[in-house]
């Protein structure tokens, strides 16, 4: 059988999404590519953000392959999978464009919490629910019925599975990028100044904190580790094409048995890094070690300054805000870009946000502004408000989100006008 594995050159216009925009290794089809080509299967990937392809383009290219399936994500990669565009325009322009012949395959967060809508609004036939590293090469060989996560429409109506696939982190291996085109990803990923080839990788996936505002819930929620050579030799095969930093996507740097290992193997290395993490999971010695693995930006979630706030969204966090602050500091001491993320709670005062700002950014330690919540299905604070989600999921948190915030503004990095839902999936 023939996989067609394809990231959709990305299109963010009118959206409240605020992930970044700059193209990002599709790590969810290259692993599916490499279990694809394991189980005796011919895939193709292509990335069409990356190398700047139109949907004309890729069709030429898949009508010469002739897949049996054709696989689009709904999210621009694994690292935004937890802050998707709500809406499913891109992907359904995509699918309606490339999709003759093949069976139309969506993966990603919106099938994982809305199954039924997905299948409707893109005119798909499959939707797979939760990680799809491991199930998509099932497709072709295994009753659908028998694949975790698996949902799909046909003659007979849709046929929605309870279920979420997790994946086996052990048994990922170790990707080659040998199909993938390195040289053509420049992006550096929260890195502000310099220059160099930048990529992505992931260590460990999910997180043992459930934080009400986390989309993670349904898709990359219980913590896994790689194993530390698998990702090493990574590293190697990036190096070797000419790759200076790496970005880690996980969920939360920091928390696993092995990232000691980790990161005594990269300070041998001639490779910067980045991550995001919580600055409570490190001390002065952990901080030092990660200076001397050449991290040189560290993006911390702090959301709240008050533990009041902390404990509304479930940090379980704890440290005071005095230490918090100061374990920032000494991180900034060793690491080039420090930054500390905020989120809106109703136990945060201004004018004493505006007062710890400042103090920090005295050290050099830069200070978002605090962002609003989107309460994404399938988050506690999606069922918390709304109860589990259903086939309006994605437009009630819309039109929650940009009811409440449209008259206290966005965040700087987003739309300062966002369209509705409805009117963003009817654009093609």
């Amino acid at each position: 059988m023939k996989f067609a594995l394809v990231n959709p050159a990305w299109s963010f216009q009118g959206s409240t999404y605020f992930g970044c925009q700059e193209p990002h290794y599709p790590l969810e089809l290259l692993f599916a590519f490499d279990k694809i080509k394991e189980g005796g299967h011919d895939p193709i990937l292509i990335d069409a953000q990356v190398e700047k392809l139109t949907a004309a383009q890729v069709k030429r290219r898949l009508d010469e392959f002739h897949p049996n399936f054709l696989v689009i994500p709904t999210a621009p990669s694994y690292l935004f999978w937890r802050c998707p565009p709500p809406e499913l325009r891109v992907p359904r322009k995509w699918f309606a464009e490339l999709g003759d012949g093949a069976v139309k395959v969506a993966i990603g967060p919106h099938p994982s919490a809305t199954p039924s809508a997905t299948l409707r609004k893109l005119n798909c036939d499959v939707a797979m629910r939760g990680e799809p590293d491991e199930t998509l090469v099932q497709l072709a060989s295994r009753p659908w019925t028998e694949i975790d996560g698996c949902c799909w429409k046909d003659e007979n109506g849709v046929h929605l599975s309870p279920s979420l696939a997790v994946t086996d982190m052990r048994g990922l291996g170790t990707l080659s990028f040998d199909d993938y085109n390195v040289e053509a990803h420049q992006h550096r990923h929260h890195v502000f100044s310099g220059c160099g080839r930048g990529a992505e990788l992931e260590f460990a996936r999910g997180c043992p904190w459930n934080c009400t505002f986390c989309n993670k819930t349904l898709f990359r929620n219980k913590f896994r580790e790689r194993d530390v050579d698998a990702v090493l030799a990574e590293v190697d095969n990036l190096m070797a094409r000419g790759v200076s930093y790496i970005y880690w996507i996980d969920e939360i740097f920091g928390v696993g048995k092995n990232v000691r290992r980790l990161l005594e193997e990269l300070r041998h290395r001639p490779i910067s890094i980045g991550l995001q993490t919580r600055i409570d999971l490190w001390d002065e010695e952990a901080l030092d070690l990660l200076g001397q693995a050449h991290c040189i930006s560290m993006e911390c979630g702090i959301e709240s300054i008050t533990d009041e706030g902390r404990d509304e969204l479930n940090k379980n966090c704890r440290m005071s805000t005095e230490r918090l602050s100061r374990l920032l500091i000494y991180a900034k001491e060793r690491i080039p870009w420090v930054q500390a993320n905020l989120i809106l709670t109703d136990h945060d005062n201004r004018d004493e946000i505006c007062t710890w700002q400042k103090n920090l950014k005295k050290y050099g330690v830069w200070v978002s502004e605090p962002v609003p919540m989107f309460p994404y299905p399938g988050t506690p604070l999606y069922t918390q408000m709304f109860g589990p989600p259903d086939d309006q999921a994605w437009e009630r948190a819309h039109h929650y989100y940009t009811g409440m915030f449209r008259e206290k503004d966005y965040s700087d990095i987003q739309e300062p006008h966002p369209a509705r839902i409805e009117d963003l999936e009817c654009t093609c």
